[in-house]
């Protein structure tokens, strides 16, 4: 915090002219302005809500608003508030040691008042920077009236001989430390309703009850929360009197199209390891992850009211990396670069981020997170070789050809199985579109290609990753499902009656 050349007491404040008094509100909205006229970017880090999200809180912020991040559970709520920080003043000047931040020349509360009669012009000003002014706050069940307004502190009554009702005697909460600031409360409905009762009690009549004595407290606050569309009926809700003191309520969505839920991931996943292999992620080992939330998003076996969040294919794509840095390390490469196999491997980081419904459930986690694999690998596969003849490979698996690999194969043992299948290399490197590929991204293609034929159902793989040819459809004596009377066959052995069946 640079504080020289500012003033350091409330005289020269006076006569700096920095003494005006602006509400917070005021002050957001006129760094928005700022920002929005030189073009810069408002929610640095927030992808894919520019033409959804970040319009609607503009227009809340431009209307001095309180508001409600509505959104399921991965959907960068959190960060969003967080980002508000940076539409206050770099500092503001308050009174040294004061708890809720009261302005030197306005003061609320009744020490900071009694200290500025006292003091005059000679009392010190103190500096306070952006990033103290937010305060958070996660609503659980067991959070207080004290924890968010205050209490009584009888040893403050004691050392100054006071009354307990006096408003020197009181201990703040988080909402008056929040003073001059931004104040967010997450998972809004796990607040108590009484909780709830006293925010718009003082949002809206800047007064409180504390122990049953009425405390005076004009607060300058810009209040902001964040809540889960489901928790209304899950675990709480949030009390009308305080919905209609919300000013604009505001939803949240999943990435829309997959470049950004790729933006995303690459943002925010761990990939910058520092070892001695290098890193290299093909395209469509992203595009493949990716896909997979996108398929947990409509799967009928996951449960979409607690929806999927944006944490399932980043953290997947991380343990695909150390899978197959894992796999670098034992074989002594150099060069590190994720499988479509190294996906099936991150599965621990994929049953955990979804709720399953009772066909999932009887389904199990494992079995519905491999379903979705395939498929997000059908979908990539289909979408990279469009219009590439993969007739010789498949015809080789179809005579009766086998090729047996593993997620720990060294890359020049992939290669030198997949030579064994005619066409298999050739169309691995056509996939690369690159003259001479380094053996780990060859047999990444490979590993792409073998999987993406099996996802199409053109080929078949076992369990121990053996691939063959596809298996013919079976084919049963009748390919009616019901039964038809017929009377011109009769049934056959013993007991038979008469009727007769075909």
């Amino acid at each position: 915090m640079v504080t020289s050349g500012l003033p350091r007491t409330a005289g020269e404040l006076r006569r700096h002219g920095s003494g005006a008094r602006h509400s917070v509100k005021d002050e957001v909205r006129r760094n928005l302005i700022g920002k929005l006229r030189a073009g810069e970017a408002l929610f640095p880090g927030i992808i894919g809500y520019d033409d959804t999200v970040v319009p609607q809180l503009v227009n809340a912020i431009l209307s001095r608003h309180n508001f409600i991040l509505l959104g399921l559970r991965g959907q960068a709520k959190s960060r969003i508030l967080r980002a508000l920080v940076d539409l206050l003043d770099p500092q503001v000047p308050v009174v040294p040691g004061c708890e809720i931040n009261d302005h030197p020349l306005h003061p609320i509360c009744g020490a900071c008042r009694a200290r500025l009669a006292r003091e005059g012009d000679a009392l010190p000003v103190a500096w306070l920077p952006r990033a103290a002014r937010y305060v958070e706050k996660l609503a659980t069940p067991d959070v207080t009236i004290a924890d968010i307004i205050g209490d009584i502190d009888p040893i403050k009554a004691a050392r100054g001989g006071l009354q307990l009702s006096d408003e020197l005697t009181v201990h703040y909460g988080l909402l008056p430390r929040a003073n001059r600031g931004v104040f967010a409360i997450n998972e809004l409905p796990d607040l108590a309703g009484k909780i709830q009762v006293g925010l718009f009690n003082i949002l809206q009549e800047g007064d409180v009850q504390i122990k049953g004595y009425p405390v005076r407290l004009p607060l300058d606050v810009m209040m902001v929360f964040t809540a889960n569309p489901e928790d209304y009926t899950a675990r709480g809700k949030i009390i009308t009197p305080l919905k209609d003191r919300i000013g604009s309520e505001i939803r949240t969505h999943y990435p829309t199209a997959r470049q950004h839920g790729l933006a995303i991931t690459k943002q925010e996943a761990w990939l910058e390891r520092a070892g001695e292999h290098e890193l290299e992620i093909p395209v469509y080992v992203r595009e493949v992850v990716e896909e997979v939330a996108f398929q947990a998003r409509q799967e009928k076996k996951i449960d979409k009211r607690s929806g999927v969040s944006q944490r399932l294919p980043i953290t997947c794509l991380e343990n695909a990396v150390s899978n197959a840095e894992r796999r670098a390390i034992l074989s002594g490469e150099s060069l590190a670069v994720p499988r479509i196999t190294d996906i099936y491997a991150a599965l621990p980081s994929i049953t955990g981020k979804f709720e399953l419904e009772y066909e999932g459930e009887l389904r199990g986690a494992d079995n519905v997170a491999r379903e979705l694999i395939r498929s997000a690998v059908a979908n990539v596969f289909s979408g990279t070789l469009e219009g590439v003849d993969a007739r010789q490979v498949i015809d080789w698996f179809d005579i009766g050809g086998t090729l047996q690999v593993s997620d720990t194969s060294p890359a020049a043992d992939v290669i030198t199985r997949a030579r064994q299948v005619q066409g298999l290399v050739e169309l691995a490197g056509r996939l690369l579109k690159k003259p001479k590929p380094s053996p780990p991204l060859l047999a990444s293609a490979i590993d792409f290609v073998l999987e993406g034929l099996y996802a199409m159902k053109k080929i078949s793989r076992s369990e121990d990753r053996g691939y063959h040819g596809a298996e013919p459809p079976r084919r049963s004596p009748r390919p009616e499902a019901a039964v038809v009377m017929d009377e011109s066959v009769p049934i056959q052995g013993p007991g038979a009656k008469k009727k007769y069946y075909n």
